[in-house]
């Protein structure tokens, strides 16, 4: 884990699962529930299933915790937020709900 990963997770309690090629940042909001906050795959990598992977290990770890839903989010007026949406829709994470400025979808752990 880098240093700034360990940073993170101790001032936010967040935690941060690292590749060569990219990261994931993931949290427990209770304890049935792991929100997957953030992916980062670098530009080089993208579209080759790089952020299902880093999904998928997430989502292992979440179930061995006892986690059975998996939720993220969706900024519309974020920079790039329509990648963001299309990850999560080819991830298998279905629509949950929505406002103006903030858009969040659940995907059963199974």
């Amino acid at each position: 884990m880098s240093l700034f990963s360990q940073y993170i997770q101790e001032r936010t309690n967040k935690f941060v699962l690292e590749y060569e090629t990219g990261f994931g940042v993931y949290s427990y909001p209770n304890s049935t529930t792991v929100y997957l906050e953030d992916i980062y795959v670098m530009p080089e990598y993208r579209k080759n299933g790089i952020a299902s992977i880093i999904a998928n290990d997430i989502a292992t770890l979440a179930k061995d915790k006892g986690c059975n839903k998996m939720i993220g989010s969706v900024v519309p007026s974020a920079k790039n937020s329509t990648s963001s949406l299309q990850v999560l829709l080819s991830y298998g994470m279905h629509l949950d709900s929505a406002t103006n400025d903030y858009i969040l979808f659940s995907k059963d752990l199974i």
